[in-house]
C-alpha cells in the first residue's frame, strides 16, 4: 500500500552532506498561490525556533517523517546532535560527527510524492529529488556535489511491542541527513548581503540563509563573517570583496541601538571605511541606531545606519515614475490601468511602426529605447535615445527571429543591453551594433533578463535557467561563468526579475506555469499554476528593499497580455490613442507587453 505522505508545498529537501507612488501602485497587493517577493524573510520575521524534536509527532508517521526532514536545521555545530534524536540508537554511530564549520547542507527538490510503505515489522520510506546546491555553514548556497535521484530509509517503532504511541526511530538512514524546502521557510532567513562592484560605484547584492535560531546578539557578527569571507563564486566576476586578510576580531557587541565592530582591514583608509559602512546599512537592513566600526580597536566612524542608507540609496528608482506599455497593430502604445496614470509613448510616430517587442528604460533624464521591428528581410534591432521621446534609430543587421530586448543598468555614459537572436545572445550598444556574446554553454539561448543593480543576468539556455555576472570594467560589459539553476519547471520560455533576489520563470508544471524561483533555485512559489498556453513573453516591474511590496508584471499567452494585480486580461480598450475597428471586424490584442522605468 502507497500512502500519500507530503503535500505540494514540501517542494524542496535540504540535505545535510559531509562532502510606489501614482506609478505602480506602492500598495499593489500581489496576489498568488502562496508567496511573492515581498515574502523573502527577513529579520522581523525571525521566530528564534528550532524543529521540533522527535518525540512531537507521537504515533503519526507520516509527521514523523516530515519532522525529520527537519531535523538538521538550526545553527550547524548542533545538526548531527539533533538528527541522532531521529536514529535508531544502535546505527548512530554512522554518523560521522564534524565540526559546525565544516557542515554543509545539499539543498534537493522532491520529485514525486514521499510514500510510506508498511513491512514487516517497519515502513519502508522512499523519497525522490531534484539536486539544488549545497547549503554552506557560512549562508552561502553553491552548486549541488550529491547526484542521487533516491533515497531511501525504515521506520521503526521506538517503544516496546503493542506500544504504538511512543513514535518511531528511523532505522538505514541515508549516509546524508535530510531536511525540507518547508524547514528551510520556516526555520531559516534569506538575507541580501552587498558588494561593491568592480568600479565601486553600486552596490550588488548575494543571498545568504541566517537560520532563525541565532540570537539578535549574533546576528550582526554572523553578517560581517559574510562579507569578510567574500562573494558567492558566480558572482566574483562582477565584484569587489573586502581587502584581502580582513578578519573579524571577536564577535560584534552591543544593543538597543548601539553596535560595535572589531575589524582586522589592510589599508582601510577614510574611502574604504565609508564603502565599508554603506556595505553594513544595507547588509543589516533591518538594524537602525548607531554602529561603531574599529579597526584593530581603535575606534574608526561612527555609522547612524538609517542615515547611511538613506544618502547612499541602491538604485535611484522612481517607482511612481513607472508606466505600462504593448504593441498593438505593430506600434507601441500606452496601457491604461486602475488608479494608474498613463504614460507618453517614448517612441516618436514615424518610427513607431512594424514594432514585434521593445525594451525600454530610463537613464537619468533620457530614455533608452530598443524596438524588434519586422521589415522584408527579416526581424532587426532598431535602437535610439532620446529626451522623453526617442526620435532616432540606428538599425541592425536582420536575423530570422529576435526576441525581447534588455537593456542593462550601469552608470556608464555607453549604454548596452542583450538580446537573444536565432538562438545566440548578442551585446547592442546606443547605436545599434551587435556583437555574438559567448557563454560556453550547449544549447540554445530562448531568454535573458538583466537585474536592477546591473551586474546580474538570468538566462534560459538549452531549456534550462542559469545565472550570471556581468563585469563594466573598460565601459563595456562583461559576461562571468554561468551557473545553472534547478527547478521543478521544465520546457523553460521566459524569464525577468521581479526583485532583488528572485526571478519570474514561466514553463510548464503539467499546465504552462509562471513560478517565484529564488535566485540559488532553492524556493519556488507558484504564481500561476495555468497561463492558459505557454507564456511567450514575460515584463515585471520589480521590488526593492525600500519598496517590497512595488512587485506587478503582465505576461503574454497565445497572443493575449494578461497582468496580476489581480490577474485578468488586458483588452483592447485599455490600449490608448487606437480606433475602434469597422463593424464586424475583430479587433486584434494588445502583446509584448513591456514596462518603463
Amino acid at each position: 500500500m502507497r500512502r500519500r505522505l507530503l503535500s505540494g508545498a514540501l517542494g524542496a529537501t535540504l540535505v545535510l552532506a559531509g562532502a510606489v507612488g501614482c506609478g505602480i501602485p506602492d500598495r499593489s497587493e500581489v496576489q498568488t498561490e502562496q508567496r511573492g517577493p515581498a515574502a523573502e524573510a527577513s529579520w522581523s520575521l525571525g521566530r528564534g525556533s528550532e524543529p521540533p524534536a522527535r518525540e512531537a509527532s507521537g504515533s503519526d508517521a507520516e509527521a514523523f517523517v516530515r519532522n525529520f526532514l527537519a531535523a538538521a536545521a538550526g545553527e550547524p555545530d548542533r545538526a548531527y546532535d539533533r538528527v541522532k534524536q531521529y536514529i535508531a540508537v544502535a546505527e548512530r554511530g554512522g554518523l560521522q560527527v564534524k565540526q559546525g564549520s565544516e557542515v554543509a547542507l545539499s539543498v534537493v527538490r522532491l520529485t514525486d510524492d514521499p510514500v510510506i510503505e508498511p513491512d514487516v515489522d517497519s515502513m519502508k520510506v522512499t523519497i525522490s529529488v531534484q539536486q539544488v546546491g549545497l547549503l554552506r555553514a557560512n549562508g552561502m548556497l553553491v552548486p549541488p556535489l550529491a547526484t542521487e535521484t533516491t533515497y531511501e530509509f525504515r521506520l521503526i517503532n521506538a517503544g516496546p511491542a503493542g506500544q504504538d504511541d511512543a513514535g518511531f526511530y528511523v532505522s538505514g538512514p541515508p549516509n546524508v541527513l535530510l531536511l525540507s524546502d518547508e524547514a528551510l521557510r520556516l526555520y531559516y532567513q534569506a538575507e541580501s548581503i552587498y558588494f561593491w562592484n568592480s568600479e565601486r560605484t553600486r552596490l550588488v547584492p548575494d543571498q545568504r540563509y541566517l537560520s532563525s535560531a541565532v540570537p539578535a546578539e549574533r546576528r550582526v557578527s554572523e553578517v560581517v563573517r559574510w562579507l569578510t569571507a567574500g562573494p558567492s563564486d558566480w558572482l566574483r566576476v562582477g565584484v569587489s570583496g573586502l581587502p584581502d586578510r580582513t578578519e573579524m576580531i571577536n564577535n560584534a557587541t552591543g544593543s538597543d541601538g548601539r553596535w560595535e565592530v572589531n575589524l582586522d582591514m589592510p589599508g582601510a583608509d577614510e574611502v574604504r571605511l565609508e564603502q565599508f559602512a554603506t556595505q553594513l546599512a544595507w547588509s543589516l537592513l533591518e538594524l537602525d541606531g548607531i554602529l561603531e566600526i574599529k579597526i584593530l580597536n581603535q575606534s574608526r566612524k561612527l555609522v547612524d545606519l538609517g542615515e547611511q542608507r538613506a544618502s547612499n540609496q541602491l538604485y535611484r528608482l522612481d517607482d511612481s515614475s513607472a508606466r505600462r506599455f504593448c504593441v498593438y497593430e505593430g506600434a507601441i502604445h500606452a496601457l491604461a490601468v486602475a488608479n494608474e496614470p498613463i504614460g507618453r509613448v517614448p517612441v516618436a510616430a514615424d518610427a513607431n511602426h512594424d514594432v514585434l517587442s521593445a525594451g525600454l528604460r530610463r537613464a537619468g533624464s533620457d530614455v533608452l529605447a530598443a524596438l524588434v521591428v519586422s521589415d522584408g528581410a527579416g526581424q532587426r534591432l532598431r535602437v535610439g535615445r532620446g529626451r522623453d521621446v526617442v526620435e532616432t534609430f540606428m538599425t541592425g543587421p536582420a536575423h530570422t527571429v529576435i526576441g525581447r530586448p534588455v537593456w542593462l543598468r550601469t552608470d556608464s555614459d555607453q549604454p548596452a543591453g542583450l538580446v537573444v537572436a536565432d538562438g545566440e545572445l548578442y551585446r547592442f550598444d546606443d547605436r545599434g551594433a551587435m556583437r555574438p556574446v559567448q557563454l560556453g554553454l550547449p544549447g540554445r539561448v530562448d531568454a535573458v533578463a538583466a537585474s536592477l543593480d546591473g551586474h546580474r543576468i538570468a538566462l534560459i539556455v538549452g531549456g534550462a535557467l542559469h545565472v550570471a555576472a556581468i563585469s563594466w570594467e573598460g565601459g563595456v560589459p562583461t559576461i562571468g561563468p554561468a551557473r545553472r539553476l534547478a527547478t521543478s519547471l521544465n520546457r523553460l520560455t521566459a524569464v525577468d526579475w521581479w526583485a532583488e533576489s528572485r526571478l519570474l520563470v514561466a514553463g510548464a508544471a503539467g499546465r504552462p506555469a509562471i513560478y517565484d524561483v529564488s535566485v540559488d533555485g532553492a524556493l519556488e512559489t507558484r504564481l500561476r499554476d495555468d497561463a492558459g498556453a505557454e507564456v511567450t513573453h514575460l515584463a515585471a516591474h520589480p521590488a526593492t528593499p525600500t519598496s517590497p511590496l512595488a512587485a506587478t508584471f503582465m505576461y503574454e499567452a497565445n497572443g493575449v497580455t494578461y497582468r496580476n494585480n489581480p490577474f485578468e486580461r488586458i483588452v483592447r480598450e485599455q490600449v490608448q490613442d487606437v480606433t475602434a475597428p469597422p463593424t464586424g471586424v475583430r479587433p486584434g490584442n494588445p502583446t509584448a507587453p513591456v514596462f518603463l522605468y
